[in-house]
Order: structure tokens, then C-alpha cells, then sequence
């Protein structure tokens, strides 16, 4: 037990080392997030649009502008979390491929890649709230903040289970920009004030885009909206720890017999 959890937090701060060393991750995280929802703001007028949210049944009347910077902030925080993610995935492929024929244990090490997804979205989505707090008159910051934090969660899951399974950092940095343009560009209250989508419930941001559009405009929160986040959250991290373990080797016979006589 003692073993697992030395390397469970070993490899959590080798994974969040690694973090602050992309560079490019921190640019993204701290620069790309405020000048997306500010280019929301200067772009969309702040025309009165009625917007449908079936998470409160109810048809709800707010500025384009505020709408459209609360879907950007949800767009941001899909594409950094997926890209952190998947970034450091990818590239500690062989790292980990050694760590496990070295005898390292294997549940710690994806425990550990969870976490860290987990941190790192409550990082950003608590960022992000700020930012949007400052610039927009919301009246639900907390759930607000915990619906951005599903969208990391979410994209973060997705971009360990893509790190694992596509060849090039090209192909997975693709997948996660048209995932995350489709799933935000059909739910965007803008563009889709009163028209239903077939099959949009389905998606990744459904529940936190209910949930965030309620949380900033309006005096209800949709808690079981949370929920469903929750799920989605829970299911693509799931789905990538599989992968995880199923495309990674297994300890050497020679390491388990190391590991048996040193306990």
C-alpha cells in the first residue's frame, strides 16, 4: 500500500512538472482563454437574443454578447484541457512503457494521469470563472466555475484517450479541435438561439453548456445538469484508463520476481 501510494504521488508531480515545463501549455492556459472570451466580446452586439434552455424549460432573454463569451470560455477550456492532456500522454509514451517493464505499478501510474487531468481542469475552470466574472454580471459564479470544470474534465479525458491511441501528435491535436468546434458550434447560444439539434443531448458539453448558460444568465441552477456532466466526465476517463492499461506492457517476469522477494 505504502508502495502504491510513493508512486502514485511520484508520478503525479513528474506529470504536473511536466505541465509547467510545456510552455506552450501555460501560453495557452493563462493567454489564450482571456483573449478568446475577449474576442467573443468585441465581435458579438449586444442584441437581445431568446435563448431556449431545456436544462430550466424555459426561454430566456440575455445580450449576444454575454451568451457568446460564456460558450467561448466553454470552447477555451475544451481545447486547453484536451490539448495539455493529450500532449503529455503522448509524449510520455516510452517513458511509461519502460516505468512498467521496470516493474512500476500500474494503477498508480494511471491513477496518477487522472489526477492530474482532474487538476488541472479545477485549475483552469477557476481561472476562467474569474476571468468571465470580470468581464460579465454573473449571478452563479460557484456552479458557473463547476461547469467549466466538467469541460475539462470531459476534454481532458478525451485528450488521455487519444494520446494513447493515435501515432501522430498532428492527428490528435485535429481531433480535438474539430471535436471541440463541432460540440461547441452546435450548442452555441449565438448561432442557435431557438433550434433544437437532433441528437445534441449526446454530446460532451451538453450538461455544463446548460449548466454554464444558466449559472451566468439566470437566477436557476440546474444541479442535475451537473450531473450529467458528471457522467461524461467519469465515462471518457474511464474509457482512457482502459486504453491505458490495455496498450501498455506488462512487468517483465524477471521484475516480478524482484518485487516478490523484496516484499
Amino acid at each position: 500500500m505504502r508502495l502504491s501510494w510513493t508512486a502514485f504521488t511520484e508520478l503525479l508531480r513528474c506529470t504536473l512538472l511536466g505541465h509547467l515545463r510545456n510552455r506552450l501549455a501555460l501560453v495557452l492556459a493563462i493567454a489564450f482563454i482571456p483573449v478568446w472570451i475577449a474576442v467573443a466580446r468585441l465581435c458579438t452586439s449586444d442584441e437581445v437574443v431568446r435563448i431556449r434552455l431545456n436544462a430550466i424549460s424555459t426561454l430566456v432573454s440575455a445580450p449576444a454578447s454575454q451568451a457568446g463569451q460564456v460558450a467561448s470560455a466553454l470552447g477555451a477550456i475544451t481545447m486547453v484541457a484536451g490539448f495539455i492532456a493529450f500532449t503529455e500522454t503522448f509524449q510520455s509514451r516510452e517513458v511509461d512503457r519502460r516505468l512498467l517493464l521496470a516493474g512500476y505499478p500500474r494503477l498508480p501510474m494511471l491513477l496518477a494521469k487522472l489526477a492530474a487531468v482532474a487538476l488541472t481542469a479545477a485549475l483552469l475552470a477557476f481561472y476562467t470563472t474569474i476571468v468571465l466574472w470580470i468581464s460579465l454580471p454573473v449571478r452563479h459564479p460557484g456552479p458557473l466555475g463547476l461547469a467549466l470544470a466538467g469541460a475539462g474534465l470531459a476534454y481532458g479525458g478525451i485528450g488521455l484517450l487519444l494520446g494513447s491511441l493515435v501515432r501522430g501528435e498532428l492527428e490528435g491535436f485535429f481531433l480535438i479541435i474539430m471535436l471541440s468546434l463541432v460540440d461547441t458550434g452546435l450548442q452555441n447560444p449565438v448561432f442557435n438561439t431557438l433550434m433544437d439539434v437532433a441528437g445534441v443531448s449526446a454530446l460532451p458539453l451538453y450538461g455544463v453548456n446548460q449548466l454554464a448558460l444558466s449559472s451566468a444568465l439566470t437566477p436557476q441552477i440546474p444541479w442535475s445538469h451537473a450531473l450529467l456532466s458528471l457522467t461524461w466526465c467519469t465515462a471518457t476517463g474511464g474509457l482512457a484508463l482502459f486504453v491505458l492499461h490495455t496498450h501498455r506492457p506488462s512487468p517483465s517476469p524477471r521484475s516480478r520476481r524482484t518485487r516478490i522477494r523484496a516484499g
